[in-house]
């Protein structure tokens, strides 16, 4: 069936992607949301007719902005997101041993791993599918052959939608603006990729998206390992 899907899918508009999606999985896809663009798949779930699940990582380093953000998209879709939160034991024990900013020294990873990656499996250990936000030209050395369908080995072998694959940063923008749904202020304010408040930073004109991610570390580095590259890990 996966492969049929990917075949049917491969190039097909954002909106047709997370309805197949909504149709085939039902309550077992959810669509992640990370309080920046994402909230389009969101939009396009509301104009599916179908009903649908969103969940979220609340890392407990988001920015004040995002919170907010979360409220606004709550109160406009007439939802509640499933907050994914880390394990608590875990963050005390990073924190106690190496500081609430060891990542600026040791890198992201560790941090990462407890405060996002862990609980991303928990969020989907009971679905078969997820529907994010991952675009080509977001990272275009770890993410440039994203494609709409994809089976996530990194999480059981769940199906991986990627409806806004082939679109660019400049059309997803254009279609937020079109459907007037409400985005993060810290977009107005030159933060592009937006994640944890230590983590991230606003952008130049002409600086790629990702330059505004951890940027004290290599360029090659910049992900946070929720999203594996196919293959990579089996």
């Amino acid at each position: 069936m996966i492969a049929e899907l990917a075949a049917e899918l491969a190039g097909a508009s954002p909106g047709k992607v997370v309805a197949r999606a909504l149709e085939v999985f039902g309550g077992d896809v959810a669509i992640s949301f990370s309080g920046a663009e994402d909230v389009l798949l969101i939009e396009h779930a509301k104009q599916s007719g179908r009903p649908f699940r969103v969940f979220s990582l609340d890392t407990g380093r988001l920015h004040p902005q995002t919170y907010r953000f979360f409220d606004k998209v709550e109160q406009h879709y007439g939802i509640r997101i499933e907050y994914c939160f880390p394990d608590t034991i875990a963050v005390e024990r990073l924190v106690r041993e190496k500081g609430m900013f060891s990542f600026y020294r040791d890198g992201h990873t560790e941090c990462c791993s407890i405060r996002k990656v862990a609980p991303l499996g928990r969020a989907l250990s009971g679905l078969r599918a997820w529907i994010t936000g991952q675009r080509r030209d977001q990272s275009p050395g770890t993410r440039a052959h994203v494609e709409e369908v994809e089976l996530d080995h990194a999480h059981g072998g769940i199906v991986k939608f990627n409806p806004l694959a082939r679109l660019s940063g400049a059309e997803v923008w254009d279609a937020i603006r079109a459907f007037d749904v409400p985005y993060n202020e810290l977009h107005a304010r030159g933060f592009v990729s937006i994640g944890c408040e230590p983590c991230t930073r606003a952008i130049l004109p002409g600086q790629h998206e990702r330059e505004g991610r951890w940027w004290w570390e290599d360029e090659t580095k910049k992900e946070c390992g929720l999203h594996v590259p196919p293959g990579s890990r089996r």
